[in-house]
């Protein structure tokens, strides 16, 4: 493996607070090659996982029932998560992914820092599976049937893992590893982890989708006003990525949206992006598979145009957004927001504390929606050639 890849990978392991000093835990992560190979002390490895204690070959957790949630991990004391799998059955094609629910509590809090559909936060959009791979998540092989995060989830009193099955369907098989380092004494300046999922049917404008301006005149947006937010957060801290899943029910362009971050309570924005694929790093309206560390399209559509689905993300390993007080992340939703489109995301960041995120979507906002086909483009012509006379030469283009 070659040497630059390695520092990036060690940059990530360290990149979040995870810089311990020496008179504080014994312990000096410094993000160097050679620091795989430096002796470390005060730190001890331990895992909670779904092994039958028994002994016998059972190693899962089973008859999760509709409705029912039930706690994976929960430890005390002062630690550090540093990387979690978890494999589920039946598939997607029984059990959705979409519904089954995962909450993380850190220092004994109440209220969870992390809640999101399961396959969204690892990278699955709506209900399918397919492999993908960055730097802190990943889902494969296997075809995205392994579910792993290596994301760093500190805590100083305490964390608790648990799921809800919010489907009709009973998880027969749940497998999975939580591996965290314990601590004597967890550093002060060391963040807590955060995600939050969102969903929105977004509306178009009430002169049309004048996407490109091929059915009416584009307007403009400077301000943000009806942008599609992926992050609400208040408190000090550092945003570190997006996994964003968007379904679009026409042929058209969906990504002429503008990113617009809005940090520490400005009522406008102070950066602002130039189109969705630019943010996340590509160009052009792309619709291949891409995958790198930081940023990818692990699914895209193979429809008409951009009819259908695509999974986008990006990872902020080596330029995270600070903020001191608040931040708002928006995206607009086609130009001026002129576009309806199914939207979905999973926001990632670290805050000085454990902190509450905004209400998770309810199974009935989740709900996804079908995919438009042959039929409904067909219809569509037909309502296009009665507006037109209905002439037995009309062609498409008229």
């Amino acid at each position: 493996m070659k040497k630059k890849y390695w520092k990036t990978l060690l940059f990530f392991l360290c990149a979040f607070f995870l810089c311990f000093t020496e008179a504080n835990s014994q312990v000096n992560v410094t993000g160097e090659m050679y620091d795989l190979a430096k002796m470390k002390s005060g730190v001890r490895n331990r895992r909670v996982s779904s092994y039958d204690q028994s002994g016998n070959n059972r190693d899962h957790f089973s008859a999760i029932k509709p409705g029912e949630t039930r706690t994976i991990a929960e430890v005390s004391g002062a630690g550090i998560i540093n990387h979690i799998w978890i494999t589920i059955a039946p598939g997607p094609n029984v059990l959705n992914r979409n519904d089954i629910i995962l909450r993380m509590y850190w220092d004994n809090k109440s209220y969870p820092s992390v809640e999101s559909p399961i396959g969204p936060f690892f990278g699955q959009g709506w209900n399918e599976q397919y492999n993908y791979a960055s730097l802190p998540l990943s889902a494969g092989p296997g075809n995205g049937t392994g579910l792993s995060s290596y994301f760093q989830m500190p805590f100083a009193n305490g964390a608790k893992i648990e799921i809800e099955n919010q489907s009709d369907v009973t998880i027969s098989s749940f497998y999975f590893y939580v591996d965290y380092l314990e601590v004597k004494k967890l550093p002060q300046d060391m963040g807590r982890f955060h995600a939050w999922y969102n969903h929105e049917l977004t509306d178009a404008l009430p002169e049309g989708e004048t996407e490109w301006g091929v059915v009416g005149k584009e307007g403009e947006n400077k301000n943000g006003a009806n942008n599609y937010v992926f992050a609400d957060i208040k408190g000090k801290g550092h945003f570190v990525g997006i996994n964003y899943y968007v379904h679009c029910p026409t042929p058209m362009w969906y990504g002429e949206g503008d990113d617009m971050w809005f940090i520490d309570g400005e009522t406008m924005p102070s950066l602002i992006g130039t189109g969705t694929e630019d943010f996340f790093n590509t160009s052009w309206c792309p619709k291949e598979k891409f995958s790198h560390p930081h940023f990818g399209y692990p699914r895209v559509n193979d429809d008409i145009g951009w009819l259908g689905r695509t999974h986008v993300y990006r990872f902020f390993i080596n330029d995270p957004v600070f903020f001191e007080t608040s931040l708002k992340g928006t995206i607009e939703h086609g130009h001026n927001n002129n576009l309806t489109l199914d939207m979905a995301t999973v926001a990632y960041w670290y805050q000085s504390e454990a902190s509450v995120i905004p209400t998770a979507p309810t199974k009935e906002m989740r709900k996804l929606k079908p995919f438009i086909g042959v039929n409904e483009i067909h219809k569509w012509r037909h309502e296009w050639r009665k507006n037109k006379g209905n002439g037995s030469k009309l062609w498409g283009n008229e």
